[in-house]
């Protein structure tokens, strides 16, 4: 499986191309609108920068939102990089390349994905209570992060989602690197990106041109507010 890349040629190597991550998702949903089909739809966003993003396209198109809980397994020595992604039921992807590279000992491996577990818990309970993960089975699943650096952590997300044989699995991110592309090109269906950027170095944040660190907070509030405009789950 090779997955259709759909990006927008004007946004191409571009940085700060979005006003914020609400702007980003209003873009994505004209994308989506057009280019990935009709069917039973469930929107997986990826907190907490993929709630704000979601929320926008949900809104847009009509279709109900959820969350899908995963998280960077951080370098001990430096939380603010990954070498891999786990997400809440237990799929784990590690970038083994890094992993040699850094030369992250067996023991190192484990006590970050202990201290994981432990946020992703957390995050769960917060984010989704006691509320069940809804059925994918033969759903169109279109998972939206703010976007993806590595692509590791939505790697994750969408090695998970495959389990439980939805009918498609869709990846919307407002910006992307290469190599996050073609690390995901492999294991999903679609990936709709405005924004694809080449080079050694990238940033998420330098798609934007405002950008902050959501809280916990805000992504509580957020998802609130989705509730309430559309409690029911509608095709796309």
């Amino acid at each position: 499986m090779t997955a259709k890349v759909i990006d927008e040629p004007a946004f191409r190597e571009r940085t700060f191309v979005f006003g914020d991550r609400f702007h980003a998702g209003e873009l994505l949903a004209k994308m989506l609108k057009e280019n990935a089909g009709r069917g039973d739809v469930v929107l997986l966003a990826v907190p907490a920068g993929g709630v704000p993003v979601g929320y926008a396209i949900a809104k847009e198109i009509g279709i109900q939102m959820d969350v899908v809980v995963v998280r960077k397994v951080q370098i001990p020595w430096d939380t603010e990089a990954g070498f891999g992604a786990l997400t809440w039921d237990g799929e784990t992807v590690l970038n083994e390349r890094l992993v040699t590279r850094l030369g992250l000992t067996e023991e190192l491996i484990q006590e970050s994905l202990s201290e994981t577990k432990r946020i992703i818990k957390e995050r769960f309970r917060k984010f989704r209570g006691n509320k069940p993960m809804p059925n994918l089975t033969e759903k169109v699943v279109i998972l939206v992060d703010d976007g993806l650096a590595s692509g590791f952590t939505m790697l994750a997300a969408a090695r998970s989602v495959r389990r439980r044989r939805p009918k498609k699995i869709v990846v919307a991110v407002p910006t992307a690197s290469v190599s996050a592309i073609r690390l995901l090109e492999a294991e999903v269906d679609e990936i709709l990106c405005l924004n694809i950027r080449s080079g050694p170095m990238f940033a998420v944040a330098d798609a934007y041109k405002k950008w902050h660190d959501l809280t916990d907070e805000e992504v509580i509030e957020i998802l609130k507010r989705a509730e309430k405009f559309c409690p029911v789950r509608r095709n796309l």
